[in-house]
């Protein structure tokens, strides 16, 4: 948490009944988990540039939005942050090159997309994914804003002709050094966030992913290939996996989706139901969709096929080691898949 001062101003608002003991339990605990996680020093490598050239023809623009995640701070390689998963993913499924353009920033909140989003108009991009709120989280900023950024944003790119793929706040109770009581509060703010953005975004016309805790079981049996040195963000192995989960989804908004259909009367839901479940439901896909002579918002559930499968969305199966995780190099990166510049 950046400041106890801002994380105790979030808890009074949210948990008015609070006692002064209580108050100040949280307060040190998120003295504690700031001491514990290091701040940012050197920013994340870059992986701009055109992936799959071999493929030749007309490059997909990708857009990579939002904060440290989004940026894929923690790892050491291009080729291991999020914007090169997808890219590389992207190219190998379609067959076709993906010139990527990485403009997520470490440390933003939702209140940062604007200026994100002027950035990457200026390359006409054919899909955006975005990956933000743990911030908004972490600095107890005001939700209703940080939601309205987000939908102001998905509105803009829809109406450039850029899809948009969001991956909703991740569940910041999951991180280990943020103790009980406060771990218990962040994992509700986390989640209500979560199914307020879902359905902004998906009124905005974007599609998401739900992340919660999506990874939790798997850090906490390996933390140590999972996380990054500082304890907060995923490592190299992480990131992959929150890619994989992601894959079918970013595909499917590219117009290319071999997944099974779910019957209809079991994946349709209202907007705020399905925005619920989804929360609910970590690694489920909710999009927009409509229903003939039905009224108000309505939305589509879906479980990614990769969900619970030993399979990658990158083109290779997925060697995994004692414990389920991928073993190195299950992204099947090579260096001839991306040129620089």
């Amino acid at each position: 948490m950046r400041t106890a001062g801002r994380v105790a101003g979030q808890v009074t608002g949210a948990l008015a009944g609070l006692t002064a003991l209580s108050a100040g339990l949280l307060m040190r605990q998120a003295a504690d988990a700031r001491r514990i996680i290091p701040m940012a020093e050197a920013p994340p490598p870059r992986g701009d540039g055109v992936y799959g050239a071999k493929f030749g023809g007309k490059p997909i623009n990708l857009v990579i939005l939002g904060d440290s995640t989004a940026a894929g701070y923690g790892v050491h390689r291009p080729r291991e942050t999020p914007g090169a998963l997808f890219a590389t993913g992207i190219s190998r499924r379609l067959r076709r090159p993906v010139r990527l353009h990485r403009l997520a920033v470490v440390g933003s909140i939702s209140a940062g997309l604007p200026y994100q989003v002027d950035a990457a108009l200026e390359y006409a991009p054919d899909i955006a994914i975005i990956f933000i709120g743990g911030n908004d989280v972490t600095h107890a900023s005001g939700f209703p804003a940080a939601v309205r950024h987000l939908a102001d944003t998905v509105r803009r790119l829809r109406a450039a002709g850029c899809r948009v793929v969001v991956g909703t706040c991740p569940d910041i109770g999951a991180i280990k050094p943020i103790k009980p009581p406060l771990r218990w509060l962040a994992r509700r703010w986390s989640r209500q966030l979560a199914a307020a953005q879902t359905v902004a975004v998906v009124e905005a016309g974007g599609r998401t992913v739900s992340l919660g805790n999506l990874l939790g079981p798997m850090f906490e049996a390996d933390p140590v290939r999972m996380f990054a040195s500082d304890r907060f963000h995923p490592s190299a192995t992480g990131y992959a996996r929150a890619a994989a989960v992601m894959m079918p989804t970013v595909l499917a908004a590219l117009g290319e989706d071999d997944r099974t259909a779910v019957p209809v009367a079991e994946a349709l839901r209202t907007l705020p139901e399905a925005a619920d479940e989804a929360v609910r439901a970590p690694g489920t896909e909710v999009s927009p969709t409509s229903v003939r002579g039905g009224a108000g918002r309505w939305a589509q559930l879906r479980k990614h096929p990769w969900f619970g499968e030993p399979r990658h969305w990158f083109g290779v199966r997925t060697p995994t080691v004692p414990g389920g995780a991928p073993a190195d190099g299950a992204v099947g990166y090579t260096p001839e898949d991306h040129q620089v510049g």
